[in-house]
């Protein structure tokens, strides 16, 4: 059973914003790290940024950094991705991850995938 699960995703034209939401649909993982990635058609899955327990602290990749923010909101069970003045190549499924045991940013950067706990995406096109 899938407990995140992202929405807002969509066709956006560049230069605009959007903003995913995951949901932890079972409130399992609020006590611990939690992060976005995407996967751009033809490549690999990457990293986007991560948020720490209790979202103290946020770490995100260089090429989104000061376009991305990533908040979480304990009391709604949920993580957020602000994305502002998109460009057709951020055009991804966008995932949200999380980790099972670890609180630190680095723990969503560091730790396998595999250890992660997975929602199923949301899709993110951006083109006039």
């Amino acid at each position: 059973q899938v407990q995140l699960v992202e929405s807002g995703g969509g066709l956006v034209q560049p230069g605009c914003s959007l903003r995913l939401s995951c949901a932890d649909s079972a409130r399992m993982f609020r006590n611990f790290a939690m992060g976005w990635f995407r996967q751009a058609p033809g490549k690999e899955r990457e990293f986007v940024g991560a948020i720490s327990w209790g979202g103290v602290k946020t770490y995100y990749t260089d090429s989104v950094q000061g376009r991305f923010t990533i908040s979480r909101d304990s009391a709604e069970n949920t993580m957020y991705l602000h994305m502002t003045n998109l460009r057709p190549e951020y055009k991804a499924i966008y995932f949200c991850a999380a980790s099972g045991a670890g609180t630190a940013t680095t723990d969503i950067v560091q730790d396998h995938p595999a250890n992660l706990s997975w929602g199923r995406g949301t899709q993110v096109t951006v083109s006039s």
